[in-house]
């Protein structure tokens, strides 16, 4: 049977809670109120909705999570403000035949409305190996472009400022040469390499179990 002074403790631990939270809130207030943010404060049905919830919200907050937007463990987003601040990116997969063809398609993409470019290679570039090397027969710009070399890289980005739009490129082994050809291709447009936006991946067992690229 649980005791008064037990119920006593756990009522002083959830107050605790509760304190360190709104100390929380008032930090996450600070840098919300500092940051960018842009006019999307209502749903469909016009009503207002405040930035944030917590359990400070709730007539029963026991066992609520506690974490605030924009701080560890990032659980709430990592940034205070949300997607009021920046909207998310949206991209397409996309990649097949030839560079050019991919650019092409990039090119389309763009135009009508997407914000950030997410590159599907081909079974050899994933594998590491170069568009001619006899393992690559009949893989070739099959579900996914085909990047060989730095020209390659080049083609595929031809006409598209790399320090306005970010990249996601979907490659694990070989990752760190495409990121390179990446780098040498903006700086072929006289792109700085800090302004470079976007992502590689480092998850070999991902191309296992998911991309089934073993």
């Amino acid at each position: 049977m649980t005791t008064v002074r037990e119920l006593e403790d756990v009522v002083r631990q959830q107050q605790q809670e509760l304190d360190t939270l709104r100390q929380e809130v008032a930090r996450w207030r600070e840098q919300y109120d500092a940051g960018r943010t842009r006019d999307i404060a209502y749903t469909n049905s016009a009503q207002e909705v405040p930035p944030l919830f917590t359990a400070l919200d709730l007539e029963n907050s026991a066992g609520t999570a506690f974490e605030t937007p924009g701080a560890w463990p990032f659980t709430r987003g990592i940034h205070p403000t949300g997607y009021r601040g920046k909207l998310w990116t949206m991209r397409q997969f996309a990649g097949f035949g030839t560079a050019r063809e991919t650019n092409q398609r990039y090119k389309f993409l763009l135009s009508q409305g997407q914000t950030g470019l997410s590159v599907a290679f081909d079974f050899p570039t994933l594998m590491g190996y170069d568009s001619d090397h006899p393992r690559s027969e009949g893989e070739v710009g099959k579900c996914g472009v085909a990047i060989s070399s730095l020209a390659d890289m080049e083609t595929l980005f031809e006409g598209i400022p790399l320090d306005k739009v970010s990249t996601s490129m979907t490659i694990n082994g070989p990752a760190i040469i495409l990121l390179c050809f990446y780098i040498a291709a903006a700086e072929k447009q006289g792109v700085d390499a800090a302004k470079l936006q976007g992502t590689v991946q480092n998850d070999i067992l991902k191309e296992y179990m998911a991309q089934h690229a073993w």
